[in-house]
C-alpha cells in the first residue's frame, strides 16, 4: 500500500508541472544568476588580483612574448635580420642537423643529464628532510636559530659563491695550502683543474646554498598540520619519530607531488651561469654542458641559428619530462598538475 501511495504521489506532481506549464506559471530558472553570482563575487573579491598582476605582466613580457624567437632555430640568421620578413631566410631542421652532427653532441647531453639527475637526486629529498626535523624541534628558539643558518646561504650571490669556492678548493686555495703543509704534493690538490671534481663541487654547493630556502614551502605545509592528530598518535603510543611518518609526512605529501612534478619539469635546466663561472680548461670535459654551448656557439661563436636549436632541443626534453612525471602522478597517486 506504501508503494501504491508513493507512486500516485509522484504521478500527481508531475501532472501538476505539467498544468503549470501549459498555463506559463511554472518558474523558469534563471538564466543569469550564475553570471550574476560571478559579477557580486569579482566585485567583493576582485581586487585581490591586483597583486598577481605584477607577475602576470612579468611573465607575459619575458616568458611568453620572446617565444617567437624560437623561429630563429629555423633560419640562417644574423644580427639585423627580419625574424619574420621577407628577407627571412628559411633552412628548415639544418641548424638541428648540424647540432646533432657535432662529434662532442653526446658529451654534453650526457654531463647535463648526468649533473642534472643527480642534483635532484640529492637536492629534492633533502630539504623534505630537514623541514620534517625542524618541524619535530622542541626548543622554538633552536628551531629559528636553525632556520637562519639554513636560509642565509640562498642570499649569497653565485658570482660571492665560486669565489668562496675558489679560495677553499682552487689553486693556491686553503685546500692545497693545507695539502703541501702536511707533505702532499707541492703544486696542490687543483680541484678545480680536475673533471673529476667539478660535478661535486657544482652539486653539493649548489644544495648546500638552496636546501634551506627550500624547505621554508614544506614547513608552511607541516604548519597546517592538526595538532589534534598529533596528540591522538601519542596516546596511541607512537614515537616522534613514527609521528614524523604517520603524520607529518602525508600532510604534506601533495605539495611533494606538485613540486617533484615541477622540479621533473626543469631537469635539464641546470642553471649556465653557475657552470661557465666554475669552468676552466682543465674541468672542460665535465663541465660543458646543453646550455654552456647554447652561450658559447649561439652568442661568443655567432652561430644564432644553431645555438637556439640547442635551446629548443633542451626544452623539448623539458616539456616530455614534465608530462611523463604529471601522468605517472596522476596515474600512481591521483595528483597532477591538469
Amino acid at each position: 500500500m506504501a508503494t501504491n501511495t508513493n507512486t500516485i504521489s509522484d504521478n500527481q506532481d508531475l501532472i501538476d508541472q505539467a498544468y503549470e506549464v501549459m498555463d506559463g506559471t511554472s518558474e523558469q530558472p534563471n538564466k543569469t544568476s550564475k553570471w550574476e553570482k560571478w559579477k557580486a563575487n569579482f566585485k567583493k573579491r576582485g581586487w585581490i588580483l591586483v597583486f598577481i598582476l605584477p607577475a602576470l605582466v612579468y611573465v607575459i613580457i619575458f616568458c611568453y612574448i620572446p617565444m617567437y624567437g624560437i623561429l630563429v632555430a629555423f633560419q640562417d640568421y644574423m644580427p639585423g635580420d627580419q625574424i619574420v620578413g621577407s628577407g627571412t631566410v628559411w633552412v628548415g631542421f639544418e641548424n638541428f642537423r648540424t647540432f646533432f652532427s657535432n662529434p662532442n653532441f653526446w658529451d654534453y647531453f650526457m654531463n647535463t643529464f648526468i649533473l642534472c639527475i643527480f642534483g635532484f637526486i640529492i637536492g629534492f629529498p633533502l630539504p623534505i628532510i630537514v623541514a620534517l626535523l625542524l618541524n619535530s624541534l622542541r626548543s622554538k628558539k633552536v628551531k629559528k636559530g636553525l632556520q637562519i643558518l639554513y636560509y642565509a646561504p640562498h642570499f649569497i650571490s653565485l658570482v660571492v659563491l665560486v669565489g668562496m669556492l675558489k679560495l677553499i678548493f682552487g689553486s693556491d686555495g686553503l685546500l692545497d695550502q693545507l695539502s703541501i703543509k702536511m707533505g702532499g704534493d707541492v703544486n696542490g690538490l687543483k680541484l678545480f683543474l680536475s673533471p673529476e671534481a667539478f660535478r661535486p663541487l657544482f652539486i653539493f654547493s649548489g644544495n648546500w646554498q638552496d636546501f634551506g630556502w627550500s624547505a621554508i614551502i614544506y614547513l608552511a605545509a607541516l604548519s597546517g598540520v592538526d595538532p589534534a592528530l598529533h596528540e591522538a598518535a601519542k596516546v596511541d603510543g607512537a614515537s616522534r619519530f613514527k609521528r614524523i611518518f604517520s603524520v607529518d609526512l602525508p600532510a604534506i605529501l601533495p605539495t611533494i607531488v606538485m613540486l617533484m612534478i615541477l622540479s621533473v619539469g626543469n631537469l635539464m635546466n641546470c642553471g649556465y651561469e653557475k657552470v661557465l663561472l666554475m669552468q676552466t680548461s682543465g674541468n672542460l670535459p665535465t663541465s660543458e654542458i646543453l646550455s654552456t654551448y647554447v652561450y658559447t656557439f649561439g652568442l661568443v661563436g655567432g652561430q644564432y641559428g644553431v645555438g637556439t636549436a640547442a635551446g629548443l632541443f633542451n626544452s623539448v626534453i623539458n616539456v616530455v619530462l614534465l608530462v611523463i612525471a604529471n601522468f605517472t602522478s596522476k596515474k600512481l597517486a591521483n595528483q597532477s598538475m591538469w
